[in-house]
């Protein structure tokens, strides 16, 4: 009788080589005091010295960190792309990256990337006292606007990148990839190998 054999079974006769590591690996880059609505108002009252609090005086905090984005992909001619709905990140990445390295460039900014997404944020919203007066109202909600990519490559670490986004409480990630770790000490140490998006294909000195 032939018993069935699972994908698992039949791979791991076939394995050679595996490398155990981190795959991705995300950073949260955030203020802890201003992730919530009390936190918004001590910094608009003390940081600011507004009396009043409100989210509308941020807006120029932001329109500040865009411009200088913009100054900054432009003094150092940093590609910018204006990602499109649906567009795989990584492949533009890996279009850039591969142009970047044919220039003989080992480590920078490969380019900045902008794109709308969701994520929380504060809003003011108008309320009404016993009285009938309105009054500002600071809440926690959720909205789409603009974030800004910055595809990096590292001589250690290969390619990550860093997005941050352009409301407050301006938040942001780092992604690192420990798989593009272990393929550029390979490098460094002269061993051949083939890669993949996260992992090896092959490596021309197993022991090694």
């Amino acid at each position: 009788m032939t018993l069935p054999r699972t994908v698992s079974d039949v791979v791991a006769d076939h394995v050679v080589f595996e490398v155990e590591c981190i795959d991705r690996m995300y950073l949260n880059v955030y203020v802890p005091g201003l992730q919530y609505a009390a936190g918004l108002v001590a910094y608009v009252h003390r940081q600011l010295g507004l009396p009043i609090a409100s989210t509308a005086p941020l807006a120029a905090i932001t329109d500040g960190f865009v411009a200088a984005v913009r100054r900054f992909a432009g003094a150092h001619h940093v590609p910018w792309v204006d990602f499109a709905r649906g567009q795989r990140k990584d492949d533009v990445m890996h279009e850039h990256l591969a142009a970047f390295e044919a220039a003989g460039r080992t480590e920078g900014v490969l380019f900045i990337g902008r794109a709308q997404e969701k994520t929380p944020l504060f809003r003011t919203e108008k309320r009404r006292d016993a009285e009938g007066k309105t009054y500002p109202w600071i809440i926690k909600t959720t909205g789409v606007v603009n974030h800004f990519y910055f595809y990096c490559v590292d001589a250690d670490f290969g390619p990550f990148f860093v997005k941050f986004c352009s409301y407050f409480p301006y938040n942001a990630k780092l992604c690192i990839n420990g798989n593009h770790w272990a393929q550029r000490q390979a490098a460094k140490a002269g061993i051949g190998f083939e890669t993949l998006d996260n992992g090896f294909a092959a490596v021309d000195d197993l022991a090694r």
